[in-house]
């Protein structure tokens, strides 16, 4: 959540992974960059062809100076959620610009792998048996979640399984470090052409800092020791704290929302982030493999939402493999590039909200798949 920290390219919101910025930046941010096998996958990589953009409201690009950038953040973080600006300059005193970071943002993105290469990444034997080791040893606080909201313990596991290993690689960086150094010191390529872009993620990752300070107020965290992503994504399950601050969810009724140690909280509030940030349907459908008839065209719209019943997919060449008994269910066709050529699936309102946690067709499909395995479900060669 974030981390997938995303394709975000908004001022505001999400990047990762667990969410996107309120007005489109990107979801999971620094999905540029694929991320490599036996990495926490905190956003995950960018699709050839994201999502279309929202118009955004004009940016000024003017260079501003780092003192007076970081004075003004200060000012206004203070005034915003009324706190002490000593506090703030203080806990900003011991946040320091790190150049691995700021490297690793700028790296130039690799080639965007297809399914048959972005699969064996995530969905792995050893991933699915983790998955359902941590499904058995946490069976009882995940029916619970489960039963409560509507959303299957397997695709929870999954996502946590997806973004950091179930637990055991959530970021070794200092979120305050990173969030810090992307705010005030987010890479210029020098090409004029991505200025814009660039001052809106540096935009954005101001704006996901002064929400690292009104977290650590509301849930009495100690932002200058907690670690994510090097985008700043964090706890088991990748939020950036825009998310933490919009779904994170006091599972055990102890007061508090902890991403970090409390299992029931981190179980209620990946499934609060799909209810009411992806509309997760109870019992719906996520995907169904489908083909494509003879003589028809390719549907490929900018985006996942589920626009089309399955009766006017069915008018543009889209059938199930398998029955769909709802037919006026809306879905939204999928293609991905297989080891045996192209595979062809319909993604119905469950399987955009996984896209929500990271907006990318493969991340979604990843997560789908992987839950299906750790569900004992056959899955179709990739």
């Amino acid at each position: 959540m974030i981390r997938r920290a995303l394709v975000c390219c908004l001022t505001l919101g999400m990047v990762a992974c667990a969410t996107q910025p309120k007005a489109p930046v990107s979801p999971v941010a620094p999905a540029e960059t694929p991320v490599k096998p036996g990495t926490a996958p905190a956003t995950g990589p960018a699709e050839a062809v994201p999502e279309a953009k929202v118009d955004l409201p004009p940016v000024d690009l003017t260079p501003v100076p780092f003192e007076t950038a970081r004075a003004n953040f200060v000012r206004a973080t203070a005034a915003k959620y009324r706190l002490d600006p000593a506090y703030i300059e203080a806990t900003l005193a011991q946040a320091q610009i790190r150049e691995p970071i700021i490297a690793a943002m700028s790296r130039p993105a690799e080639r965007v792998k297809p399914w048959n290469e972005y699969r064996p990444m995530f969905i792995t034997q050893a991933r699915i048996d983790g998955g359902r080791n941590f499904l058995a040893q946490h069976r009882d606080e995940l029916m619970r979640v489960q039963e409560r909201t509507g959303v299957p313990a397997e695709v929870i596991v999954s996502i946590i399984g997806v973004e950091t290993s179930y637990g055991r690689n959530a970021g070794n960086h200092r979120v305050l470090d990173a969030l810090y150094t992307l705010a005030f010191k987010y890479p210029r390529s020098g090409d004029p052409a991505k200025l814009e872009r660039e001052v809106r993620r540096e935009l954005f990752f101001r704006d996901e800092l002064a929400k690292l300070f009104e977290l650590s107020a509301l849930e009495k965290l100690d932002i200058t020791s907690i670690k994510g992503s090097y985008a700043g994504a964090m706890g088991m399950g990748q939020f950036m704290p825009s998310s933490y601050l919009d779904y994170a969810v006091d599972g055990n009724g102890d007061g508090r929302r902890d991403l970090f140690n409390s299992y029931d909280d981190v179980f209620s509030s990946i499934a609060n982030y799909f209810v009411k940030k992806g509309g997760w349907v109870r019992g719906g459908t996520v995907a169904v493999p489908a083909t494509l008839q003879a003589g028809f065209e390719e549907y490929n719209p900018t985006d996942w939402t589920p626009s089309l019943t399955v009766t006017e997919l069915a008018a543009r060449g889209y059938q199930p493999v398998t029955p769909v008994m709802a037919v006026n269910a809306k879905a939204t066709p999928v293609t991905l590039e297989g080891s045996n050529g192209k595979q062809y699936w319909l993604g119905f309102q469950n399987y955009y909200a996984i896209t929500r946690y990271n907006i990318s067709k493969m991340y979604a499909m990843a997560v789908f798949q992987l839950s299906q395995a750790i569900a004992g479900k056959e899955l179709p060669p990739a």
